[in-house]
């Protein structure tokens, strides 16, 4: 699979993001934290990275949570995926939230999210009076009932 170059600069004392497997779409980014972070239930922190990148003109690259933070500690991220555009170049900062019904620690150092490359296509508007129709229409929301 042809990988595409981003520069990175990396101002924490982790590792660069880096798939765990072969076959991995995301790469993990670990929490750049001086001391524990605690969470208390439903509380939001936004979480510093120390990682800055310049993606090439035409890709993005997306947060994602991690599944098994999710599922063991009741943290995820909001506002999933979250998008870095193109022309963005300050510090990759990560929205947590801890979903769980009890407080929750984040170390530093600790793996907080993932971050996939993509690249983006982006449309042109046709103005137009009508859409073709489909089998579907405007059918959303359950419309299909339950399976």
């Amino acid at each position: 699979m042809p990988q595409v170059p981003v520069k990175i600069i990396n101002q924490s004392a982790n590792p660069l993001p880096a798939y765990a497997t072969e076959g991995a779409s995301g790469m993990d980014i670990r929490a750049a934290l001086e001391q524990p972070l605690s969470l208390d239930p439903m509380e939001r922190v936004l979480v510093p990275t120390g990682l800055f990148i310049e993606l090439p003109e035409g890709f993005e690259a997306q947060v994602r949570p991690r599944s098994g933070l999710a599922l063991k500690q009741g943290i995820t991220c909001l506002n999933t995926p979250g998008t870095i555009d193109a022309d963005y170049r300050g510090e990759i900062k990560i929205i947590l939230i801890n979903l769980s019904g009890g407080k929750q620690v984040i170390h530093p150092g600790d793996r907080i999210a993932q971050l996939v490359i993509q690249q983006v296509e982006k449309c042109q508007w046709v103005l137009v009076d009508k859409l073709e129709e489909t089998t579907r229409n405007a059918g959303g929301f359950g419309h299909t009932g339950k399976q």
